[in-house]
């Protein structure tokens, strides 16, 4: 890492999306630092419920949901502070994917109940002016989780990951809020590898809106 600040993008507020394991905060946290940005991140570990909810998903579920759609509450009522001082952002979560989890993870009646909520909220979210979505096959997502040893991790199953990268690419392939672009992450190290890092930026400064795919090619250190 350089530590020298990037050309703020045309961009203002930058959504980085994927799934569990697939190194969204670690490049949230790289880009806001490039950018000398405010950083904006998920907080799965200040959820009280989350931990609890892999040691027994049905029972835990609910709690787990509301917590984090609450607390994406209070995000977004950040974010429309920070409008007024047109603070260049970098995030690690979209709101909108958080019904990805809920629908995989609720009863239909607690689903529904949790829907009417999500979307009272959903009014006043802020759609991001570039969203960069992550994605990466189940068995290197299954690599990064054991790597980075966050002990309740360690029990996501292979198929839970599959179900979840599923509803990823189906919520993604109609998403058109926000320019999308699409990273194929598995063979890049996006944190450590500086040049690998840099394909990634040289696309993301300037990119034009619309949907955009980026595959690049590994870079040896």
């Amino acid at each position: 890492m350089t530590g020298i600040q990037e050309q703020v993008p045309s961009t203002s507020y930058i959504v980085v999306e994927g799934p569990i394991g697939v190194g969204k905060t670690s490049l949230a946290r790289r880009l806001a630092d490039s950018f000398g940005s405010e950083l904006l991140l998920e907080g799965p570990d200040d959820n009280p419920f989350l931990e609890r909810y892999y040691q027994n998903p049905r029972d835990a579920a609910f709690a787990t949901q509301m917590y984090f759609l609450m607390q994406r509450a209070e995000q977004l009522g950040r974010l429309r502070q920070s409008d007024l001082f047109a603070t260049t952002r970098v995030a690690d979560f979209l709101f909108d994917k958080d019904r990805l989890f809920a629908q995989l993870t609720l009863q239909p009646e607690e689903y529904g109940l949790y829907r009417k909520v999500h979307d009272a909220i959903a009014l006043d979210a802020v759609p991001p002016d570039l969203v960069i979505y992550l994605q990466a096959p189940v068995e290197v997502l299954l690599e990064r989780i054991r790597r980075r040893g966050i002990d309740y991790e360690q029990t996501i199953s292979a198929d839970y990951l599959a179900r979840l990268c599923d509803a990823y690419v189906e919520f993604f392939y109609h998403y058109e809020q926000s320019p999308l672009l699409i990273v194929n992450a598995a063979e890049i190290d996006l944190v450590d590898n500086d040049a690998d890092y840099q394909q990634l930026l040289d696309r993301v400064r300037g990119l034009q809106p619309g949907r955009h795919f980026f595959n690049p090619s590994p870079i040896a250190l």
